[in-house]
C-alpha cells in the first residue's frame, strides 16, 4: 500500500517508516518543512533511500492535502508533544494538534483515503481512577497538551460518525526507545547516568508510568490500527506494567552497572493539579481486536535503549533540563 505518515521525521515516527518499509509498503514521509531538506530521524536511517519525503507543514491545509494525493492510508503522528512547553504555549498545541489533525481529516475526507489511523495518548485519562485503565476509562485531560489531544481525538471520532471517515484512535501509553527526545523521563535517567553523574535530577519520583518499548508500540499501530475491527475505535497499546520513575532510574542505574542517589528539582514537578500519578494500561481491546501483544518486556527494551543512547550521547546534553 502507499503510506503516508505525519510525524515521520521524529520518534515514534521515523521508527514506524522503517517498520512499514520493512513490510514492503510504499512509505511517503511527511517532514516539517526546514531550510536544509533535513528528515530528522530518518537521515541516519538504514532505510533512508526507501522512503519518499515530502516536506510540508501539518499546520498547513494545503501541503497536507497535496502530500496525500496517491495515498491510501495515513498514520498521523505529528504534534506538538512536551507536557512542559504546554503551560507556556498552550496556543501552539491547539494549533498543530488540533488544527493539524483537522487538516489530515478533511484532506482524507475529501481525496477518499482508505484508512487514518489518529495517534492519541495516555495523558487524557488524567490520573487513573482505576486501574487498568481500559478505553471506558473516563477522559480527564491535565494539561493543555492532554487536552489537544483529547479534542483532535474526538474531532477524528466525529469524522468517522458524521462523514464514514474510516478512521482508527491508537491511544499508545508511555512509549521509551532509541530518538526519544531528552525531555522524556527515560532518556533524562540515561543521559545523566551515561554522563556520569552520580546524582540524578528529577521531579516526582512517586508517580508510575506504563512503559512501552517503541517497537511493541509500532507494532500495535501497524496490527491495530489497521484491522478492520478498530475502525471508529479508541484503542489502548501498552504494556500492562506499572513502574514508578524512582523504580525507572533503579532499573536503568543497575543495568548500566553503577549506583546513584536523587536531587530533586522543583522545576521538573508540573503543577499540583496537572500531574498524573498514576497510569497503567488495560490492552485486552488490543489483544481481542488483532492479537496484539508487546513483545519486548521493559528489562529488554531498556538495555536497547541505554546501548543506542551510548553511540548517540553526544547529541544530547544531560545537564540541560528541557522543557
Amino acid at each position: 500500500m502507499n503510506i503516508l505518515v505525519t510525524g515521520s521525521a521524529g520518534f515514534i515516527g521515523s521508527h514506524l517508516c522503517e517498520f512499514l518499509v520493512q513490510q514492503g509498503h510504499n512509505v511517503r514521509a511527511f517532514v516539517r518543512y526546514n531550510s536544509r531538506n533535513h528528515y530528522g530521524w530518518l537521515e541516519e536511517s538504514p532505510h533512508k533511500n526507501n522512503i519518499e519525503y515530502y516536506t510540508g507543514d501539518i499546520r498547513d491545509f494545503d501541503s497536507i492535502k497535496d502530500s496525500l494525493r496517491g495515498i491510501d492510508i495515513v498514520f498521523h503522528l505529528a504534534a506538538l508533544i512536551g507536557i512542559p512547553y504546554s503551560y507556556v504555549s498552550p496556543l501552539a498545541y491547539i494549533k498543530t494538534n488540533i488544527e493539524g489533525s483537522y487538516n489530515v481529516l478533511q484532506a482524507s475526507r475529501e481525496l477518499g483515503i482508505k484508512r487514518v489511523v489518529h495517534t492519541s495518548t495516555s495523558e487524557i485519562y488524567g490520573t487513573a481512577q482505576y486501574v487498568p485503565i481500559d478505553e471506558k476509562h473516563p477522559v480527564n485531560p491535565q494539561s493543555p497538551y492532554a487536552a489537544t489531544k483529547s479534542g483532535a481525538d474526538e474531532l477524528a471520532l466525529s469524522f468517522y460518525r458524521s462523514f464514514d471517515l474510516p478512521v482508527s484512535v491508537i491511544r499508545p501509553f508511555n512509549t521509551f526507545g532509541p530518538r526519544q527526545s531528552a525531555r522524556a523521563v527515560i532518556p533524562t535517567i540515561i543521559t545523566q547516568v551515561l554522563a556520569g553523574k552520580k546524582e540524578i535530577i528529577l521531579g516526582n519520583l512517586e508517580s508510575t508510568r506504563d512503559m512501552n518499548y517503541v517497537q511493541n508500540t509500532v507494532q500495535g499501530f501497524y496490527e491495530v490500527g489497521l484491522h478492520q475491527d478498530s475502525i471508529g475505535e479508541v484503542v489502548n497499546v501498552g504494556s500492562g506494567r506499572e513502574v514508578s520513575v524512582k523504580e525507572l532510574a533503579l532499573t536503568i542505574a543497575r543495568l548500566c552497572n553503577v549506583s546513584i542517589d536523587f536531587k530533586l528539582d522543583e522545576n521538573r514537578i508540573r503543577p499540583e493539579k496537572s500531574e498524573v500519578e498514576r497510569l497503567l494500561c488495560d490492552a485486552t481491546k488490543a489483544n481481542r481486536i488483532a492479537g496484539w501483544v508487546p513483545k519486548y518486556s521493559l528489562e529488554e527494551g531498556l538495555s536497547e535503549t541505554i546501548e543506542w543512547f551510548k553511540v548517540n550521547l553526544h547529541l544530547f546534553k544531560p545537564d540541560v533540563y528541557n522543557i
